[in-house]
């Protein structure tokens, strides 16, 4: 979909508020892809991120009307995103926490021999994809919750400091000096452990059939490779891009962008068509 303006979004907001379904379905289209993508790199799975982005949906649509238009609306929806997120205890890490120790010893640790082909005839570098994709994913969960936030903002919405340090209760000079660190301690680990990213010894290739072993892959559901990319330029709408405040930007390519999946679309198709809506005009 073509991003709107802000006096068309504006316009849209109204329409929506008064009853219009057609323009709240087209408000909602417009951020549901950023809802989707903060809650993926926050959660670390695309099922639980589906789970989280339809509560977030739901809180978007029933407090619509509470918009005042002082910012911009992808910045009112961060706030709602972010605050959700940031207490979210539904998610398969809030019950087993990550580091980046454990991570490290499992890569050097971990047992990859004498493990049976488990791939499904899927072909092998298809399966490296979704692993390495999952895999820098899922090392975001090493990271407290406020770290992974900071992180996600600066590093794939390149959110403005000003924007992302009142999302996060900070100044923006505190907000630009923890991405900064945070950045580098991502940085750092790719470096020594990551042979994708990094000089280090891990490759995907090697750990395909282990990750399918312990269920962090599954050949029969190919949650990234399946998924549509976003072009970086969409997704980032959130005002102007911040400053560049180190050289690290290459390290950081798995930060891709995805379209929603069809789950989540359908969802927000039926409850348009329900008799919920009147939430909207109601609240």
């Amino acid at each position: 979909m073509k991003n709107k303006t802000n006096e068309e979004l504006s316009l849209l907001i109204d329409q929506a508020v008064a009853g219009d379904k057609e323009a709240l379905e087209t408000v909602i289209s417009s951020v549901q892809d950023l809802i989707f993508n903060l809650s993926l790199r926050m959660l670390g799975t695309f099922a639980d991120a589906e789970d989280a982005s339809q509560d977030i949906i739901l809180k978007v649509i029933t407090h619509l009307s509470s918009f005042r238009k002082e910012s911009a609306f992808s910045t009112w929806v961060f706030r709602i995103a972010v605050n959700h997120l940031k207490d979210y205890k539904k998610h398969m890490f809030a019950n087993y926490p990550l580091s980046f120790e454990y991570y490290g010893d499992d890569i050097k640790n971990g047992k990859l021999q004498d493990i049976p082909d488990l791939s499904q005839n899927v072909e092998q570098a298809v399966l490296e994809e979704e692993l390495k994709m999952a895999c820098t994913n899922v090392l975001l969960q090493c990271l407290d919750t406020e770290s992974r936030c900071i992180f996600v903002l600066g590093t794939m919405f390149r959110t403005d400091s000003r924007i992302a340090g009142d999302l996060l209760d900070m100044t923006p000079e505190a907000y630009r000096q923890k991405l900064s660190r945070v950045r580098k301690k991502v940085a750092d680990f790719l470096e020594t452990y990551c042979g994708e990213y990094g000089k280090g010894t891990c490759k995907c290739r090697d750990r395909v059939n282990y990750a399918i072993q312990n269920h962090r892959i599954n050949p029969a559901s190919l949650d990234y490779v399946s998924a549509g990319i976003i072009p970086e330029e969409k997704m980032q709408n959130v005002k102007e891009a911040m400053e560049e405040i180190d050289g690290l930007a290459a390290k950081f390519s798995f930060c891709k962008s995805y379209e929603s999946p069809e789950h989540l679309k359908k969802f927000v198709r039926e409850f348009l068509d329900s008799a919920s809506l009147n939430i909207v005009k109601n609240s």
